[in-house]
């Protein structure tokens, strides 16, 4: 019994991961093609877009104008979090992000929970994203030539459709540009975070001068209940600051760039997301978030009287969506690559094209699954799914750097938490108090889905783990001398 509980909570030798990625070497299964910027656009653009262009409509209603604070407070948990990725990223620099920090500091079962919750995470979040999208293409095609696809064709089943087509395509659409190859996906990427960030900006100038201080009178009508709600749905929205983390193995000068990119991001997610659903509340009365489509396009033709500025504002949603999708499914399978390569999961995720050095048929399964989910699943229900596998992966990161520091304190760091340990402790106090504010149903379906992924672990990674093999090896060697 000793020796299987020694076994569960085995875990993976830093510099054998380090070793397996060449983030030293520079050698690598995949190519090391991504710099700063780019990897900086990776999280801005994995981040903005999911939050601030559609799920307003779910959290004002909740918060009503305090949904502020509720930005205020997630971004906070996510900043005190992403100064622990940036320490993780830069001691750490691999593809598997928190699953492989869990495995360096935790154990190989904790691992396999934390990639379940990265699984959910990534694949929902995907999911939602793309419905989001199909919202404003709706939007886009009403203002530009006066139709919209009917609902059949363009809502889940639960919302009076059949199947979300719009969503289904744009998930297809991402996979055929990340299936060509990372560099081209990144450069693609980087393009349309700075239109996004231009449209931003535009619905900034521009709501500015709908601003009416009425709406914002009755700042917090459900209390701080309904704020820490708010911020609970909003989370998922900060899920770009881990993705860049997946990208440890395709980053030039991984040590130095992950930190860096990490905090870039934070910084310029964090304001914009403030700024904008400042102007945002104060524009429109918080009782007409409620269910509403595209709101940012419907504040700004409220305001300004014209259907040109929402037009405009449409169609940067789309294209800033486009990102958060590519991104997003990208990191999924690198997650995926990295868990194959342990013998968690079966070796054809970890199958790289020799052409496009990218693994194909992992991003072929991922994109099914997501396909099925952005068709059939409504958004709301997908976002707070999503939050809950973010904040438990924030929770375990925050946990590995202070395991890291007591058992590799010598491991090089790129960078390092400043206020260790009060930073890391914070940020875990800080994701349980969001965590406890979920909806009931939430927590189960993730406890569920948790305990399917470590059913799976027990039946399969178990068995097939490499690090295994390796252990049951040396034992052999140890009773019998030199295996032939």
């Amino acid at each position: 019994m000793a020796m299987t509980a020694k076994q569960l909570f085995r875990r993976k030798p830093v510099p054998e991961m380090s070793q397996e990625s060449g983030s030293d070497t520079g050698q690598s299964e995949l190519v090391r093609s991504i710099g700063l910027f780019q990897l900086s656009m990776f999280g801005i653009g994995a981040t903005i877009g999911t939050g601030i262009f559609f799920v307003l409509a779910q959290a004002v209603p909740v918060a009503g104008p305090a949904v502020i604070w509720s930005f205020v407070i997630a971004g906070a948990v996510a900043g005190l979090t992403a100064i622990c990725y940036a320490e993780l990223a830069s001691a750490v620099p691999v593809s598997g992000s928190s699953y492989s920090y869990a495995y360096a500091t935790l154990g190989e079962l904790p691992a396999m929970g934390v990639a379940a919750c990265l699984l959910l995470e990534y694949g929902v979040s995907a999911a939602a994203v793309a419905v989001g999208w199909s919202q404003y293409l709706n939007e886009l095609f009403d203002n530009l030539f006066g139709f919209t696809l009917p609902d059949s064709l363009s809502q889940a089943p639960e919302q009076g459709g059949v199947f979300n087509l719009p969503a289904v395509i744009l998930v297809m659409l991402c996979t055929l540009l990340l299936i060509r190859g990372a560099s081209e996906s990144a450069k693609t990427n980087a393009v349309m975070v700075c239109i996004k960030i231009g449209v931003l900006l535009l619905f900034v100038v521009l709501g500015l001068k709908g601003w009416n201080t009425d709406n914002l009178s009755n700042f917090a009508p459900f209390g701080l209940s309904g704020i820490t709600s708010a911020a609970g749905i909003i989370f998922f929205s900060y899920i770009g600051l881990d993705a860049v983390s997946t990208a440890g193995e395709e980053v030039k000068n991984p040590r130095r760039t992950m930190p860096l990119a990490i905090l870039i991001a934070l910084v310029t997610v964090t304001g914009l997301y403030i700024v904008v659903t400042l102007v945002a509340v104060a524009a429109q009365p918080s009782g007409d978030f409620e269910n509403q489509e595209a709101g940012l396009s419907a504040i700004l033709e409220d305001v300004t009287g014209s259907t040109w500025p929402a037009s405009v504002l449409a169609a940067g949603a789309v294209i800033s969506i486009f990102s958060v999708t590519l991104i997003v499914i990208y990191g999924q399978t690198r997650i995926l690559f990295a868990m194959a390569r342990d013998g968690m999961i079966p070796e054809l995720f970890h199958r790289v094209n020799p052409r496009t050095h990218t693994p194909v048929p992992n991003t072929v399964i991922v994109a099914v699954l997501i396909c099925l989910l952005a068709g059939l699943i409504p958004i709301n229900f997908l976002a707070e799914m999503t939050s809950i596998g973010t904040l438990v992966a924030f929770l375990v990161v925050s946990i590995g750097v202070m395991v890291l520091r007591r058992t590799h304190p010598d491991l090089p760091r790129g960078f390092k938490v400043p206020g260790y340990p009060v930073t890391p402790i914070l940020s875990v106090l800080g994701c349980l108090w969001i965590i406890k504010d979920l909806r009931a149903v939430t927590i189960w379906v993730f406890l569920i889905w948790v305990t399917v992924a470590l059913s799976w672990y027990f039946l399969y990674g178990f068995r097939h783990s490499h690090l295994g093999r390796h252990e049951h090896v040396g034992l052999l060697h140890d009773d019998y001398g030199p295996q032939p």
